[in-house]
């Protein structure tokens, strides 16, 4: 039972995550996270500790079933209502998710870190609109820009990894847009110039957009007001035409191109 020999063999680094995959006893792969104390051990779908409430693969699931079950009862969820006990449990078991989410960051599997962000966030939608008591319906949304960060990051990182620099980067805007839009919605304006969340997203937006290569006809049209300004009038001539060939084959390929 002394898991002293398996920490001997991965020491702990003080301010660094440390993560890896490892081939379980069953012949499954898991996830486990070091801890200072130790390390936690995660199955790599469904719910991190494995188990299955109520023959569901989490908590949530079950409960959102529950939802559905009382919508076709009674032709809306309107009186569904979750109580203290179950929300706590709901939030005991997002931070299961939570782990494997930083752990699957660490591994850099950003598909992985999307789905298990997804699914908290989800949570977070439920109790909202479920929960008996308002301060379980408030309880986690100090944490839902957080999570907002890291599936944006996540989807960036994962189109950063496919070579897709551009959809990174309007990743990245749709992150900042969401995260900007919950704030406003939630009567927290001036978060919005505050948010440790969205100063992370927009340093990240701009080193991605300096690696984004420049359109050929913006870069056409930079060097033609230079040529213009420099009194090079053959060369803007030239360079206008170069531009209306460029323009009319995007027409012809894509319609007429939106100004």
């Amino acid at each position: 039972m002394d898991i002293a020999s398996i920490l001997r063999d991965w020491p702990y680094e003080p301010g660094q995550l440390a993560a890896r995959r490892i081939r379980g006893a069953d012949g499954k792969e898991k996830i486990q996270l070091r801890l200072d104390l130790g390390l936690l051990q995660m199955e790599v779908s469904g719910r991190p500790d494995g188990a299955r409430p109520h023959g569901c693969e989490s908590l949530l699931e079950y409960h959102e079933k529950q939802r559905d079950l009382y919508r076709k009862q009674r032709g809306s969820d309107d009186g569904f209502m979750l109580d203290a006990e179950a929300c706590e449990m709901l939030r005991a078991e997002g931070l299961l998710y939570y782990h494997r989410y930083v752990a699957e960051f660490v591994l850099e599997d950003f598909p992985a870190a999307e789905r298990d962000t997804t699914r908290n966030l989800r949570l977070m939608d439920f109790c909202a609109a479920h929960a008996a008591d308002a301060a379980d319906r408030q309880a986690m949304e100090q944490h839902r820009p957080y999570v907002m960060m890291m599936r944006t990051r996540a989807r960036a990182q994962a189109h950063m990894a496919g070579k897709r620099t551009k959809a990174a980067l309007v990743a990245l805007q749709r992150g900042i847009r969401e995260i900007t839009d919950y704030y406003n919605a939630s009567g927290q304006e001036q978060a919005v110039e505050t948010s440790p969340e969205l100063a992370v997203l927009k340093a990240l937006a701009e080193q991605v957009e300096s690696q984004v290569p420049m359109d050929p006809l913006v870069k056409l049209k930079e060097l033609l007001a230079k040529a213009v300004a420099e009194e090079r009038y053959e060369e803007a001539a030239a360079l206008r035409d170069r531009i209306r060939r460029v323009s009319e084959y995007r027409n012809q390929r894509h319609g007429p191109e939106m100004v």
